[in-house]
């Protein structure tokens, strides 16, 4: 079976607003959220300098922030704990959408790569193949 040696990876991905796949990163597991999606954000802006700002969760919010707003100079949003009961909350679910598009992918149900450039270009590929059969079926 596959997938054995692959210890814990962790996928980050930078969307817009549409969910159209901007950047993605994998790593190892033992890299915190918020130093990576600093990162993350940064080679993203690097690919696409025309982006204004970020809206994160709330698992991001400390260190994420500070780069985001002090190293940066972009304008950052972090989604706040949702008030019970139910809310729509604008751009929130933006990524977790695309990653269920990417999730349709049997090669990315789980990480049978061992090297991570492998699975992130297999993220871009999947990706890809999502825009086209949207385009096909328009």
């Amino acid at each position: 079976m596959g997938g054995k040696k692959v210890k814990g990876r962790k996928r980050h991905i930078v969307t817009d607003t549409q969910g159209h796949l901007l950047h993605v990163k994998v790593h190892a597991a033992n890299i915190h959220d918020t130093v990576a999606g600093g990162e993350v954000f940064k080679a993203a802006l690097e690919k696409h300098p025309t982006l204004k700002g970020v809206c994160a969760d709330a698992g991001y919010r400390k260190t994420m922030k500070e780069f985001v707003r002090n190293v940066l100079k972009k304008t950052i949003s972090i989604s706040e704990r949702i008030t019970p009961g139910w809310a729509v909350l604008a751009k929130r679910w933006v990524v977790e959408r695309t990653f269920a598009w990417l999730n349709h992918y049997r090669r990315l149900s789980k990480d049978y790569e061992i090297k991570t450039n492998s699975a992130e270009t297999l993220i871009m590929i999947a990706h890809s193949m999502t825009l086209l059969k949207r385009l096909c079926y328009v």
